[in-house]
């Protein structure tokens, strides 16, 4: 039997370069996927959670309810119906998730959940409108943060916000490449500045004027009065759905929590359920207060600030140092706003890895760095963060527009979803009712939300979320449709030589280190793996005595969910190697294993050939190499190069490694 086959490769790595220094600086040291406590270390606690992915909720507060209140066209007393509404509606929506929470406890929110409820289809829209939501999470928090940080700038240097904007997204993905936990760490300070200014402001903002509650409430009906007979019930009625309606950006980031929920401290779901309730209960507070605080203080729109700048301006301006405890109220929103990022740089990458699992984006995606980062959805959901940036002029409002129209189509998908469930499952739901009510409810006011916002807005901006988003579904489809075609011809090619037998005597023989050896790089135990063996006998008839078959754990978006996770990823890869082995001895050659974990395959797998190169000196590495018949540009996206990328390290240290291509008929 094999003696020690798992083997943590030193593998004589070369010194790096200036350039690999730097950026090892940057990010950081790789993690330890040996350390067990790892997941424990990195996994977050609902502080941090709140934090992390609670923060985007609650920073829509510096942007929702000031578009639903200057949406009211001079009406702004109704602010006073609209603040409960808001409220009502986080509350309901964030139970709904609650649930959801609890139904998908490996967390992937909207897409999981229009996939095992309404299909592939809908799950394939749901998750491409949730990766341009955390595109724009992004764009429309920075840019917010910008403008927030410039109100108290002179007008002259407003030209200088997207330049800022793009400055600050590149900090952004420089602290999410080296890891979620610390890029939290890092921020939360802001966060905590954040809830103490705004506990105060809107603390005093609606305390200082309970003696005149009477007044107002006479004003209101003074004004209820007055617009009756001027726009109707109706019209009033109207007003306020509108208004309620564009706030709809108040609500964006309520979904963050459940798609982030592999991120978080066992047991996931309750401190998922209680991450919830934290952001839930900030942001109804606070956007209520905001709109309370705008009618009571009778704040108007002023060019060149925000209204909570104006807000803060007008409670502090007759403090002691008011100016800097307003200046410090909204740097704090501003920097929130720069936390609440962090939502699109941790959610997005998710729901691409979980949709590459799927097959309906590149594989790479599900790829995870030595950071244990989705280095390569981190990078893309920065760079198109940038272009929406340019592509918008930092427009805030253009945004908001785009951003509300996929969070509601993603919110209804799910709602709808969810709704159907226990509707068909109402035997076997004993509170299905109850439940039902509540993601019915949910479902009622996002697609109102949705529809509304799409008739009023969609020459501001809408047409063109729905095109990004339609033309990702469109590409999405694409990409599975290439892979499907692989799939039945690998699948055919596993059938034919899976099924081949082969009785022969095992040679038990133990491997002599200086006799020539094939070292055979393999994944799971299929066709590809046998058919490449095979060519080495068949090309090389009696020259090879020993094979030393050579494999990754590669650990990926899908496997990285505790060590349990890991360990079974580690039997799977050992049960396909000892087939291997067994396979080869049938063969008439001597047969053995090496195999490590890594996150990445091809520095795993040069570092693990050059320890058995120095074992068995008169080696040669094989690999095998998928090929087409007619190679398109796509191809090198779609499918990995890794045979090629290894060929190249192992023969800068001298390593002699060949590919032997096995050619799909597309």
């Amino acid at each position: 039997m094999p003696s020690n086959k798992n083997v943590a490769p030193d593998g004589g790595r070369d010194q790096p370069g200036l350039p690999a220094r730097i950026y090892r600086r940057l990010i950081g040291a790789p993690r330890d996927l040996g350390d067990h406590s790892i997941f424990h270390k990195m996994a977050l606690i609902p502080f941090l959670a709140w934090i992390g992915l609670g923060a985007d909720g609650l920073s829509s507060s510096a942007y929702g309810p000031e578009e639903a209140f200057r949406a009211l066209q001079g009406h702004y007393y109704l602010a006073i119906l609209l603040a409960p509404a808001m409220a009502l509606t986080v509350f309901i929506i964030s139970y709904a998730y609650s649930r959801i929470i609890e139904h998908f406890p490996q967390g992937g929110g909207g897409y999981i959940v229009a996939t095992h409820m309404l299909g592939n289809k809908a799950g394939v829209i749901s998750g491409c409108a949730l990766l341009v939501d955390y595109i724009l999470t992004i764009t429309v928090s920075i840019v917010s943060c910008t403008d927030a940080l410039f109100s108290f700038l002179p007008l002259e240097y407003q030209a200088y916000k997207i330049e800022c904007s793009f400055v600050l997204i590149l900090v952004l993905i420089v602290l999410n490449l080296r890891g979620i936990k610390e890029s939290i760490s890092i921020l939360a300070p802001i966060f905590m500045l954040f809830i103490a200014t705004h506990a105060v402001l809107l603390g005093y903002g609606i305390f200082s004027h309970t003696a005149a509650i009477p007044e107002f409430a006479a004003e209101f009906s003074g004004n209820w009065t007055m617009d009756l007979p001027k726009i109707g019930g109706l019209g009033v009625f109207l007003l306020l759905i509108h208004s309620y309606s564009l706030g709809g950006g108040t609500y964006t980031g309520i979904e963050a929590v459940s798609n982030g929920l592999q991120i978080m401290r066992e047991p996931r779901v309750q401190t998922g359920k209680r991450t919830m309730v934290y952001m839930a209960t900030s942001l109804a507070l606070t956007a209520a207060g905001l709109f309370i605080c705008y009618e009571l203080w009778k704040t108007v729109p002023t060019e060149g600030k925000t209204l909570n700048t104006v807000l803060a301006e007008m409670v502090f301006g007759a403090w002691p140092m008011g100016s800097t405890l307003a200046l410090v109220t909204i740097l704090s929103e501003g920097a929130l706003l720069l936390v609440a990022a962090q939502a699109g740089f941790l959610d997005g990458p998710r729901v691409m890895a979980n949709m590459a699992t799927d097959y309906w984006l590149p594989t790479r995606f599900a790829s995870l760095s030595d950071r244990l980062t989705s280095q390569n959805g981190v990078v893309l959901m920065g760079v198109s963060a940038i272009l929406l940036l340019f592509y918008t002029g930092g427009s805030i409002s253009a945004l908001i527009v785009m951003y509300s129209i996929n969070v509601f189509l993603t919110f209804s998908l799910s709602e709808f979803g969810m709704s159907r469930f226990f509707i068909r499952h109402r035997k076997e739901e004993k509170k299905w009712l109850q439940h039902l009510s509540v993601h019915a409810t949910g479902f009622i006011l996002c697609a109102t939300i949705l529809v509304i916002t799409l008739i009023e807005k969609f020459s501001e901006g809408g047409w063109i979320t729905l095109l990004i988003t339609g033309l990702t579904v469109i590409l999405c489809f694409v990409i599975k449709g290439h892979y499907n075609k692989v799939k039945d011809q690998l699948e055919n090619f596993n059938n034919t030589l899976m099924q081949l037998n082969f009785p022969g005597p095992a040679n038990d023989a133990v491997l002599d280190p200086q006799a020539r050896t094939a070292v055979q790089l393999v994944t799971g135990f299929n066709g590809f793996g046998i058919h490449t063996l095979m060519s080495i006998i068949r090309n090389f008839p009696g020259h090879y005595k020993n094979v030393v078959f050579v494999s990754v754990a590669v650990v990926d978006s899908s496997s990285f969910k505790g060590a349990r996770a890991i360990d079974a990823l580690k039997d799977s890869v050992k049960t396909s190697l000892e087939k291997y082995v067994e396979l080869a001895r049938k063969l008439g050659l001597a047969a053995d294993y090496r195999t490590a974990v890594g996150t990445e395959v091809v520095t795993s797998a040069v570092d693990l050939c050059a320890v058995v190169a120095r074992e068995y000196p008169q080696s040669v590495v094989f690999s095998g190499q998928l090929t087409f018949c007619l190679d398109k540009f796509y191809h090198r996206i779609l499918h990995n190069q890794t045979a090629y990328a290894i060929q190249r390290r192992l023969q800068q240290r001298g390593v002699t490694t060949v590919i032997l291509p096995i050619q799909v008929e597309m």
